[in-house]
């Protein structure tokens, strides 16, 4: 009996091995992602920050990488203290969908099958949070939060993401 269980290991043994092939034969082993440097995330932040000044608004912004985690963050003079979190859930949301925030929140608003999606934690459906790409690819997003409305968010979100396309 010991050496028939051995045989039976070994068959399953060798069909891990032959499985393991066929998954590394279906893709590739390693992937050259782009990434979002510290010093862009960092420009985007101070071009966001600026525009809103200009706008009159003082704001919280923050940058998040490809993954979601935060790269930069930048609090303005007399924000309010919400403004942190609002604007990584923003930044998160646009970097996690690959969209706006806006539009993430007319998604989920308008269409049955996305609406839970809204209860993922660290997402926020509000206007404020774009995606920041290269090229077609989503190498971050940046969310703005404190100035009287998402649409004002969002068009200092623009002006961190046109600083970045000015370098």
């Amino acid at each position: 009996m010991k050496n028939g269980s051995r045989y039976i290991a070994g068959l399953g043994f060798g069909l891990l091995l032959a499985i393991g092939d066929v998954a590394l034969a279906a893709g590739p082993a390693s992937v050259n992602e782009r990434q979002l440097s510290l010093a862009a995330a960092s420009a985007a932040a101070e071009g966001a920050i600026a525009q809103c000044r200009l706008d009159g608004f003082r704001v919280t912004v923050t940058v998040v990488d490809r993954s979601g985690r935060i790269k930069a963050v930048m609090r303005d003079d007399g924000t309010g203290p919400h403004t942190l979190d609002s604007s990584r859930r923003k930044a998160f949301t646009a970097a996690s969908f690959r969209i706006s925030s806006a539009d993430f929140a007319r998604l989920v608003g308008t269409n049955p099958a996305a609406a839970n999606l809204k209860d993922i934690e660290g997402v926020l459906a509000v206007a404020g949070g774009l995606p920041i790409r290269a090229g077609d690819e989503v190498i971050g997003g940046i969310g703005v939060g404190g100035a009287p409305g998402g649409d004002k968010d969002e068009a200092c979100a623009q002006a961190g993401i046109n600083k970045l396309n000015e370098r």
